[in-house]
């Protein structure tokens, strides 16, 4: 077993009240990374290949910023890069949210064209379609190619378990956030987790090598797959 990262050891220090299925535990800390079989791995900082077969696109059937259904596996045949936030989010969200922008800026027209960007809520219950739009004009990400998506709690609790992900809150009531993001692969698998500490010409750069299908990452996992 690899020991904790120093990314895992801050963020337990800045988020030691979590529960042992919260999301930022299932995602990065070292319990969560012992209940997967380690399954996570990192070659680079802040880059962590996913070996696991599962798929991430499930066929859930969520509303975009425009009010239009769209079903999660329908975006199968493009590489899709994952984030999750909530629009009355204190900060992390908008922060995460401004580095996705600087990932699509880098992928310029081949965001929407070769490679899609999905921002799920994490509170469906006060985030709605008027809402999520609100916040991609806000922060001026409303644009082609990224989706912003809700739809009831059962559906996005459906979508995060395709991750390994849960929706929880704190011991003060307020929900966890997700810190990192998670490339997935035109076949609809997660193929590597990043965290914001990553240039973002770097998933940009696997976006674009997974929409040819020539991806190191790729090449990577199928070999860790293999051991």
């Amino acid at each position: 077993m690899d020991h904790p990262t120093p990314l895992q050891l801050l963020w337990s220090k800045l988020l030691p009240n979590r529960t042992s299925f919260s999301i930022i535990l299932v995602v990065f800390a070292t319990a969560s990374l012992a209940l997967t079989g380690c399954d996570r791995t990192s070659q680079e900082s802040g880059v962590y290949p996913v070996t696991y077969h599962s798929s991430s696109l499930p066929n859930v059937a969520l509303i975009d910023q425009y009010g239009r259904s769209i079903t999660v596996g329908s975006l199968r045949g493009k590489p899709v890069l994952f984030d999750f936030i909530y629009t009355s989010c204190p900060g992390p969200c908008q922060l995460l949210t401004q580095h996705m922008k600087l990932i699509a800026d880098k992928l310029g027209p081949n965001l929407g064209a070769k490679v899609s960007f999905v921002s799920v809520t994490v509170d469906p219950d006060r985030d709605r379609p008027s809402q999520v739009l609100d916040y991609a004009r806000a922060l001026n990400v409303n644009v082609k190619g990224w989706y912003f998506l809700t739809g009831s709690p059962a559906q996005i609790d459906d979508l995060m378990r395709a991750f390994r992900l849960t929706r929880s809150r704190d011991n003060a009531g307020e929900i966890n956030h997700v810190l990192g993001y998670f490339l997935v692969s035109p076949d609809g698998r997660e193929i590597v987790d990043y965290s914001q500490g990553v240039d973002p010409s770097k998933p940009a750069r696997d976006a674009e090598q997974a929409a040819t299908g020539n991806t190191l990452i790729g090449r990577l996992s199928a070999d860790l797959r293999q051991l």
